[in-house]
């Protein structure tokens, strides 16, 4: 597997001269098989749009583009980058998109040509002219073929939101974004005449045994990619509930799961390059065997 980032930031694009180390893009990674001639991209944030220029010149000529597309969930940083991916306009093109589904009443499909109307956009989704096939995903796994295989899980974020864990040939890659530690809803202060402890005691275990699940979900993975957009100190002082977690919290349940490589992924639009590079100096090194760095547009790793 040859991992490559073409968006490593959250919610909104940020390009600039404070970020242009690091990268402005939303998420989107490349994930290639070179063994079974397969590409998957998970999510299509900003950052699809030059992975799609270099597909395009990569197949010139008119080969046929084939991949395959991974919603974790379709949040507007997740998806925005998707109109402007050229391959889906080529008739040659085919697209297998896997995704949550986070309304019954209203699929995938639905959801993503919602930003092919002419209130935001020229092109109706009707108009696409690839080959595009839609799928929608639950908590489970899944046999992809040619010795694929993918295990899928819910993680805790406001919108339906799935963690992807992916096995071939003996190696685990897995992502873990855009999520926070569960914490227990029902803890309060004991001495409120409302206090409950018993109800306080078994929201405390529900909200370990979510973190115990998601923890083994990608427990021994060679390369994790997982949701840092905060720090704990940000985190703890007004950033709870909004379904992204603290650095902090990614590296120690990372290391307590023997993962082997750590991609701290999904930084804050206000980080800067320079204040990323601080908090690398801080955090990024060698732990227990375990190699922990900041996503960079462009890089790529190879399991």
């Amino acid at each position: 597997m040859r991992i490559k980032f073409w968006g490593v930031r959250g919610s909104i694009p940020c390009p600039g001269p404070e970020t242009s180390r690091y990268g402005g893009n939303t998420a989107c990674l490349e994930v290639q098989l070179d063994a079974i001639q397969r590409r998957i991209i998970i999510d299509a944030g900003s950052g699809i749009r030059e992975l799609g220029y270099q597909l395009m010149a990569e197949h010139a000529g008119g080969k046929p583009i084939r991949s395959e597309i991974f919603l974790t969930h379709t949040h507007w940083d997740h998806i925005m980058g998707f109109p402007f991916f050229t391959p889906i306009y080529m008739p040659s093109s085919q697209f297998t998109i896997y995704g949550p589904v986070t309304y019954e009443e209203e699929p995938l499909k639905e959801v993503l040509s919602g930003q092919w109307t002419y209130r935001y956009f020229p092109v109706r989704h009707e108009d696409l002219s690839s080959n595009i096939e839609y799928i929608h995903l639950k908590e489970g796994e899944y046999d992809l073929g040619q010795g694929l295989h993918l295990k899928t899980t819910y993680l805790n974020h406001p919108l339906l939101c799935l963690g992807y864990r992916f096995e071939f040939a003996g190696k685990v890659f897995c992502t873990a974004f855009d999520t926070e530690p569960f914490s227990n809803l029902f803890a309060g202060d004991p001495s409120d005449p409302g206090y409950d402890p018993d109800i306080a005691a078994r929201g405390e275990q529900a909200a370990n045994e979510e973190n115990a699940r998601v923890e083994n979900f990608f427990s021994g993975a060679d390369l994790l990619i997982f949701d840092s957009q905060y720090t704990e100190q940000e985190y703890c002082h007004a950033r709870m509930g909004w379904g992204h977690g603290p650095l902090e919290y990614a590296i120690s349940a990372a290391g307590r799961n023997r993962v082997k490589r750590l991609a701290l992924f999904h930084h804050d639009i206000q980080r800067t390059d320079a204040q990323l590079d601080e908090l690398a100096l801080r955090h990024c090194t060698s732990k227990n065997g375990m190699n922990i760095f900041f996503a960079r547009e462009g890089m790529q790793i190879d399991l």
